[in-house]
């Protein structure tokens, strides 16, 4: 039996994978072209022969996989085989490998985005915790929105199970002051330009030299318990009522613009009055604005 060819060789020693598989790929695409022209009782004959090799190679392959499972060593060095692309191609070509998770959850998260783009928000994947875990963050106007949870639960987690079944646990992440500043997402609540000549409704609620920097105050607005947080030229305004259960929040401990409930120790960004322990919920703002040294406050019903 005369040995192989040159070519043959080449690719047995190793050789250039991105140079072999296309020269592969592109004989295959060849004898295609040639078969498409030919009447349908052969065509359908070279795809049963075609078939038949593929199930024998692919019973191969899992026969050979099955057994250097069984031997650490082995196992190892076939996890590094597959990061060659010959040897990746093939495997996934016959379901062997799937792609990598980070792969998939991006194309799940790209199959929803439009949507949420379509409605001013986004989102964006934070980490892959492998085996079977991720975690994800929606900005813009999903982020901090009422419905978000029904935005999380309803679009980008059904489609991440879709594309990525071994994932069991998806984690809202949540979004920091400064990132989301840094990012340019509105913020739920701010000192806007625009709210300076808005409409009625506005009620004094106290001095700005009366809101520590960097605190809470609470006071009373129309028989109604609210908390003022001043950071820098931001200033906010929440009800006074942890969305646990409800408990007041003004005896609270707050550091780096995380106010802790008292009472259950959940977690709220002043800035924002997202939960930081239960993504899903957020305090109850309303709408602020600074004129001179007074701060007025709009009630949201």
């Amino acid at each position: 039996m005369n040995g192989p060819s040159t070519d043959q060789a080449g690719l047995q020693s190793g050789g250039d994978s991105a140079a072999d598989l296309e020269r592969l790929v592109q004989a295959i695409t060849r004898l295609e072209a040639i078969i498409a022209d030919w009447d349908e009782g052969q065509r359908l004959t070279v795809q049963a022969l075609k078939s038949a090799i593929e199930d024998l190679h692919k019973e191969a392959l899992k026969r050979l996989i099955r057994a250097l499972k069984g031997e650490p060593a082995a196992l190892a060095r076939m996890r590094e085989a597959v990061s060659d692309q010959v040897v990746y191609g093939v495997l996934r070509f016959h379901g062997l490998v799937k792609e990598p998770l980070e792969t998939r959850v991006q194309r799940a998260l790209d199959e929803v985005r439009p949507f949420l783009q379509s409605h001013g928000g986004d989102v964006e994947l934070v980490a892959v915790k492998p085996p079977d875990t991720v975690e994800i963050r929606l900005i813009g106007s999903c982020q901090g929105c009422p419905a978000s949870s029904q935005t999380l639960t309803e679009g980008v987690e059904r489609a991440i199970r879709v594309h990525c079944p071994e994932i069991l646990h998806i984690q809202q992440a949540s979004k920091g002051a400064a990132d989301t500043q840094n990012k340019g997402v509105a913020t739920v609540h701010f000192i806007s330009p625009f709210a300076l000549h808005a409409g009625s409704g506005w009620v004094d609620a106290a001095r700005l030299d009366d809101i520590p920097e960097g605190g809470v105050t609470e006071c009373k607005i129309k028989g109604r318990s609210v908390l003022l947080s001043k950071r820098g030229d931001h200033v906010s305004c929440f009800d006074n009522s942890c969305a646990h259960l409800g408990m007041p929040l003004e005896m609270g401990e707050v550091r780096d613009g995380i106010i802790t409930c008292p009472y259950h120790g959940f977690q709220y960004l002043l800035e924002t009055g997202e939960c930081l322990t239960a993504p899903e919920v957020q305090l109850r703002v309303h709408a602020v604005r600074v004129l001179g040294d007074r701060v007025q406050v709009r009630l949201e019903e």
